[in-house]
């Protein structure tokens, strides 16, 4: 089984006040030069080899259900469940 991981961020030009809630409980507890943006993640898990058509079938459902593009971005990835590392973007 293959794990597929669909992060989804703020559009730079959007605020993002909870990263800058973060950001500011950061400077407080005294960790400086930080500045966090929040996103969300999803995992997808996937029955079978990760073909380019299951790819993109993940990237439609990221396109009209996780991520709202008018504002947010997203990135789609296969991370390989035995060592939860990543093969890059896809």
């Amino acid at each position: 089984m293959a794990r597929v991981v669909v992060d989804v961020m703020p559009k730079p030009e959007i605020l993002d006040p909870q990263g800058k809630a973060v950001t500011g409980a950061l400077g407080r507890l005294g960790f400086e030069g930080l500045s966090v943006r929040q996103g969300k993640r999803f995992e997808v898990e996937v029955t079978g080899e990760v073909t380019e058509e299951r790819l993109e079938q993940i990237r439609q459902a990221a396109e009209k259900l996780f991520a709202n593009t008018v504002i947010e971005t997203f990135s789609v990835r296969i991370e390989d469940v035995s060592t939860g590392s990543t093969d890059g973007s896809a």
